[in-house]
């Protein structure tokens, strides 16, 4: 996957969108450039569904006239075309109402070293091959059992993209990445009726991906396992969430806990730093250093420098998530978090090595698995937390029968306090990382 401009090009374009701001008169610029290159092939019933070649670039440039700003975009790189983005910009910062916490991140805060993270791993994969491997993921699916009937289809996907952001502080780095995945949607059926899964697997280098024909068996054996599910009555009882879906319970505290929640006062996490939210055994680390991961990156959007921290630390939340702007709206620092958080990692000083899936069955003793969550259901003003769900009732530690059309209810507050076990069967999704969690006292909805 070949760029085509090279990063000195993307360097100058960046460059002349700031010159050309500050000869217009603005007190502060940033521009950030990007182009990114992709390809994604997907099967269904093993015939070609869609091919895409996608090439896209961008300049996005914004203005500052004080604490007014003003940001305007364009995906022609011309000389003319340049000169209008930031012409526009400019002129919507003349006709923007001043706002005290609008600017660039503080020069002391910005990342002049960047360290490299090896995020770059492309992916020479011809039309053909991915055409294969979506079939032979697919394949894999329907070998496995004579009840996987269909599929919603296979798709494989490999990206590659570079960029150069600067500012008027000093301020210019950029760095490639490359993102590559493999999923598939069976569908299986007995006399029951019909059921679907999906799995999928990520990486950013192509041999970090699983192979194909096992990302198709796994996605098939998950849908067959949910063949003649039965309804539950209403009962409160443990719920064990399978890994992706604790990387959700994750995700709604990130939301919570981040700037425009807080400022605007829609986060039931307000004036909450140094308040005990989960056992002491639980802490939760922000880290966007990690070599190859998913989440990773040496400065956030702003250019401002990451850095590796506790945001839950023996249970106590220590840290939010903010950017520039939502720090000054609540009268604190940038935590070098615009654009969100950076591999937010789950940890339990009661976690064991052989703490794998089958063991988390065990220790939820009698209680419901989740598998699939529905709808959003999540108030983080209040913290109230209703989802529909379908996935396993559990009975002395082995799993008894399927379930579905049943609602999962709570609060997060006291959801998070009562999670009693987290696995060490971890999966990564959108940049968290978590096991299977087991949350005790959830109020399940059936018939």
């Amino acid at each position: 996957m070949a760029f085509s401009l090279s990063d000195d090009q993307l360097r100058a374009l960046a460059l002349d969108a700031l010159d050309h701001a500050r000869a217009l008169g603005a007190t502060d610029a940033a521009a950030e450039v990007s182009e990114s290159t992709g390809l994604s092939v997907t099967t269904r019933k093993m015939k070609v569904e869609t091919i895409e070649h996608t090439r896209d670039k961008s300049l996005g440039v914004s203005v500052y006239l004080g604490q007014r700003r003003g940001h305007a975009s364009t995906s022609d790189f011309s000389p003319a075309a340049l000169r209008q983005a930031v012409e526009a910009a400019y002129t919507i910062a003349r006709f923007t109402a001043e706002d005290l916490a609008a600017g660039l991140p503080d020069e002391d805060m910005l990342e002049h070293a960047p360290r490299d993270l090896d995020l770059y791993h492309p992916w020479a994969l011809a039309t053909e091959q991915a055409i294969e491997l979506a079939q032979a993921c697919e394949q894999a699916a329907f070998d496995t059992d004579r009840r996987i009937v269909n599929s919603e289809g296979a798709n494989v996907y490999a990206s590659a993209a570079h960029f150069v952001l600067a500012n008027t502080r000093g301020f210019c780095a950029g760095f490639p990445s490359s993102r590559h995945s493999i999923s598939v949607s069976p569908i299986a059926r007995d006399q029951g009726g019909m059921q679907r899964d999906d799995w999928y697997t990520h990486s950013r280098r192509a041999d970090g991906l699983a192979a194909p024909e096992a990302v198709g068996r796994y996605a098939a054996e998950r849908a067959l396992a949910r063949l003649s599910a039965r309804k539950l009555s209403t009962r409160r009882c443990p719920v064990l969430f399978e890994a992706p879906l604790a990387c959700g319970l994750i995700g709604s505290l990130v939301g919570a806990a981040s700037g425009g929640a807080l400022y605007r006062k829609a986060s039931f996490l307000v004036d909450a730093l140094g308040q005990k939210f989960f056992a002491d055994h639980i802490s939760l680390r922000d880290d966007p250093f990690v070599p190859q991961a998913s989440g990773s990156s040496p400065f956030d959007e702003e250019g401002v420098r990451g850095q590796a921290r506790d945001v839950i630390e023996a249970g106590v939340l220590t840290g939010y998530f903010l950017g520039s702007y939502s720090a000054r709206k609540l009268g604190l620092k940038t935590t070098g978090n615009a654009g969100g958080a950076h591999n937010l990692t789950l940890h339990s000083t009661r976690t064991q090595p052989g703490d794998d899936f089958r063991a988390m069955l065990r220790k939820l003793g009698t209680g419901l698995l989740v598998t699939e969550l529905i709808g959003s259901g999540v108030n983080t003003v209040t913290g109230d937390y209703s989802r529909g769900a379908s996935g396993f009732w559990v009975q002395g530690g082995a799993i008894a029968y399927p379930v579905e059309e049943i609602t999962v209810a709570g609060n997060l507050k006291s959801m998070y306090a009562n999670l009693v076990a987290v696995g060490a069967d971890r999966v990564v999704r959108g940049g968290r990382v978590a096991g299977s969690v087991i949350v005790e006292g959830m109020t399940v909805g059936g018939a």
